[in-house]
């Protein structure tokens, strides 16, 4: 069971992330289906998410999303420029729960927070060119595609291009 709830979406909630998480985050992050899609791409073990959960040092917000009481991804404000009011937005979502706008929901939510409760000026992301849903995610609470990154990654063989998004504040619309 997850734990306390941080935030609230219209149908998620977003919970810090702790012990008992560790073994959704490992088969989560493994995933055939989710790993290539990130820029992981080594298994990881059970140890290797203990040491990531508690090695965050303030410099991100890393939240578990939950649907009805269970887990359903991840999610996460980091890379925090203070100075320039900048923060850049991750997540995954369980292949099993997608498509049910889970993503959409948390994205929104914690975008919000960032936007209001740490003052950020503007949230970034990156998504693969193969990866429509993620850009749709993005695309859907405001966020605007602002460049290419020209063969930034190499995934399963293959050169591809990252797709960088941005919103700022006052295009935000919670």
């Amino acid at each position: 069971m997850p734990g306390p709830v941080f935030l609230r979406g219209e149908s998620v909630t977003l919970h810090p992330q702790g012990e008992d998480d560790v073994q959704f985050l490992q088969r989560l992050i493994n995933h055939p289906d989710v790993w290539p899609s990130l820029t992981s791409v080594e298994p990881l073990t059970e140890a290797d998410e203990r040491e990531w959960i508690e090695d965050t040092d303030g410099d991100s917000v890393d939240l578990l999303v939950c649907a009805d009481g269970e887990r359903v991804g991840t999610m996460g404000l980091n890379r925090f420029n203070e100075t320039w009011g900048v923060a850049e937005l991750g997540y995954m979502i369980d292949p099993e729960a997608q498509g049910n706008g889970y993503a959409t929901d948390a994205a929104r939510r914690l975008v919000r927070y960032g936007f209001e409760d740490r003052r950020l000026h503007k949230v970034a992301a990156r998504v693969f060119e193969t990866n429509p849903a993620s850009q749709r995610v993005l695309e859907k609470i405001g966020f605007r595609r602002e460049g290419v990154m020209r063969e930034q990654a190499y995934v399963r063989g293959e050169r591809l291009d990252v797709l960088r998004y941005g919103l700022l504040a006052e295009e935000f619309e919670a």
